[in-house]
């Protein structure tokens, strides 16, 4: 980022990240500032790639994703082309939420969804473990959710 955000970018960042359907109207009257220049600085920064996009949050519980499952993935060979046909084949998976590479005694970190146990089983045997190279899975069930946010702390 070449310029660093003023004081009401921040507070148009941080309304935004908590509601994304504010209108511009509705953030310019928070923020105080007119409309237009309001417009204009949400434009700025969606070009800027500071908002990347917008989405709706769903209740996974309520859509019976009941389980959230950890999984630190161990490679047996880290050759560029094992590296990335890990992450392609990770990125096709829809119940993969995250994947991170890791410095330490895993090679990722996946956060995975699945309806129940069996359900993640299934995912765990007939995908994780079946990819190439993998050599180590270890699932980290969540029993519950202490906090979840995509909000960053602007301040």
């Amino acid at each position: 980022m070449q310029n660093p955000l003023s004081p009401i970018d921040r507070k148009i960042l941080r309304l935004l990240q908590h509601n994304a359907e504010l209108s511009a109207a509705e953030v310019a009257e928070k923020v105080e500032l007119s409309q237009s220049p309001c417009w204009r600085r949400i434009h700025r920064m969606q070009e800027d790639g500071l908002i990347e996009r917008k989405v709706a949050l769903l209740n996974h519980k309520l859509l019976g994703f009941s389980i959230t499952v950890f999984v630190d993935i161990k490679l047996s060979a880290h050759g560029r082309s094992n590296l990335e046909e890990f992450e392609q084949a990770v990125v096709g998976y829809p119940e993969v939420l995250e994947c991170y590479t890791m410095a330490g005694g895993s090679d990722y970190l996946l956060k995975v969804v699945a309806k129940d146990i069996a359900g993640y089983e299934r995912f765990l045997r007939d995908h994780l473990l079946q990819r190439p190279h993998v050599q180590e899975a270890h699932s980290n069930i969540a029993m519950s959710e202490v906090k979840r946010t995509t909000e960053l702390p602007l301040d």
